[in-house]
C-alpha cells in the first residue's frame, strides 16, 4: 500500500506540480513549435509519452544492471543519449510507415525528440533520485503525460486565440510566450495537492 502511495505521489508531482515544461522549462522547442494545432500537439505528446516511458525502463535497467555494478556511472549521459536516439528512430520509422500524415505534420520536431532535454532529463532524474525501475518508469510516464497535457492545452488556446483581435506587436511568439507564462502560473496551483 505504501508503494502505491509513493507511485501516486510521483505521478501527480511529475505530471502536474513539477511539470517538465511549465516549471522546469525543459522541452520548450517542441512545446512552442508543435503547439499550433491540437491534433499535431496530441501526436507529439503520444510520441513523447512512448519515448520517455520506454527510455525510462531501458535506461533504468542499463543503469541498474550494467553501469552501477561495474562502476561506470560516468558513462550514463552518453549511454542514455544513444538509447533515446534509437527509440526516436523507432518512433520515426513507425510513424512514417503507419501514420504518414502525423509524420509530415510533426516534421523536423520528431527527430528533435532525440535532443529534447526533457527526455534526457527524466533519465538523469531517475538516477539522481535513486528511483527503482518501476518508480523511474512511473516518473517517465508522468513527466511525458505532463508534457502532453501542457502542449495540448497550449495548442487549444492557440487555436482559439487565432480568431481574437490582438495588437500586431503581440501576435505570434509574444502571444505564445505570454500564454505559456500564464499557464505556468496556473500550474503552480497544483503544488497545494502535495
Amino acid at each position: 500500500m505504501e508503494q502505491i502511495k509513493d507511485l501516486l505521489i510521483i505521478l501527480i508531482s511529475s505530471s502536474l506540480v513539477s511539470n517538465v515544461v511549465l516549471s522546469q522549462f525543459l522541452g520548450l522547442c517542441p512545446f512552442l513549435g508543435v503547439s499550433k494545432k491540437v491534433e499535431t500537439a496530441a501526436g507529439m505528446g503520444g510520441a513523447v509519452i512512448f519515448v520517455i516511458t520506454l527510455a525510462s525502463v531501458v535506461t533504468g535497467c542499463i543503469y541498474k544492471f550494467l553501469l552501477a555494478p561495474f562502476d561506470l556511472g560516468y558513462l550514463q549521459t552518453i549511454v542514455f543519449i544513444l538509447v533515446i536516439a534509437a527509440l526516436v528512430q523507432f518512433v520515426e520509422m513507425f510513424l512514417k510507415r503507419y501514420m504518414d500524415g502525423l509524420y509530415q505534420a510533426l516534421g523536423v520536431y520528431l527527430p528533435l525528440i532525440t535532443t529534447n532535454c526533457a527526455v534526457l532529463g527524466v533519465a538523469l532524474t531517475n538516477v539522481q533520485k535513486e528511483y527503482g525501475i518501476l518508480q523511474g518508469t512511473v516518473n517517465g510516464f508522468a513527466t511525458a503525460l505532463g508534457f502532453t497535457i501542457a502542449i495540448v492545452i497550449l495548442a487549444g488556446l492557440r487555436e482559439k486565440m487565432e480568431w481574437n483581435d490582438i495588437p500586431e506587436s503581440f501576435k505570434g511568439m509574444p502571444q505564445v510566450l505570454l500564454t505559456a507564462g500564464l499557464m505556468a502560473i496556473a500550474f503552480c496551483g497544483f503544488a497545494g495537492l502535495l
